[in-house]
């Protein structure tokens, strides 16, 4: 395949993650509040920046330039680190004042569609990224196969809670939803200091 065509098709995976995204977000946020889940509320916000990192991989491929890739590391890095505190807050606050996340069917299909849809599209950005040589691609690849890891830890918790009634097991899985954009956050930060190299 040529860089031509490998281009292209780095643009329609980021702009499937658009859309995919922005529906998944909207169903996630609308799930995770009305089920009082802080886990699907925090998956939701995920997929806003996940629609963020995409735009940023579109205008890199559009621009065919790099200069921009630093500050939109770092701001894709601020904005990971902001949900990273407000689903830890959520989520202690819940445990400390006895969790009470109701079941959320929604949000457990939801959490398996997404994992049906968005390995492959990791796995076809991942080729992509590597065939092109494209960093940003590669990096939004890695943010996508973390979003699967997320997708896993949300379905555990509401799947907890469903079957046992754990309600507990919710922001238990929130926290870990934290730590994984804590880490996304950091590791971005780090990339884009490289950069300044």
């Amino acid at each position: 395949m040529g860089t031509e065509s490998l281009r292209r098709r780095g643009m329609r995976l980021a702009v499937l993650i658009v859309v995919w995204d922005l529906i998944e977000g909207v169903v996630a946020v609308t799930a995770g509040l009305a089920a009082g889940s802080i886990a699907l509320v925090g998956f939701g916000i995920d997929s806003t920046i996940e629609v963020f990192a995409a735009s940023v991989v579109i205008w890199q491929l559009r621009s065919g330039g790099d200069r921009r890739r630093r500050p939109a590391l770092r701001a894709i890095a601020v904005t990971f680190l902001l949900l990273a505190a407000y689903v830890a807050i959520e989520a202690g606050t819940a445990l400390l004042g006895g969790a009470d996340a109701e079941s959320s069917p929604v949000g457990i299909v939801l959490n398996v569609v997404a994992l049906v849809v968005m390995v492959p599209v990791a796995v076809a950005q991942s080729r992509t990224g590597t065939d092109l040589g494209n960093e940003v691609l590669i990096a939004q690849a890695e943010e996508t196969w973390l979003s699967n890891a997320l997708s896993i830890n949300v379905l555990v918790g509401l799947g907890l809670n469903a079957v046992f009634g754990w309600a507990w097991a919710d922001p238990l899985v929130a926290l870990v939803v934290a730590g994984f954009a804590a880490y996304a956050g950091v590791d971005a930060w780090r990339e884009a200091s490289e950069d300044e190299r």
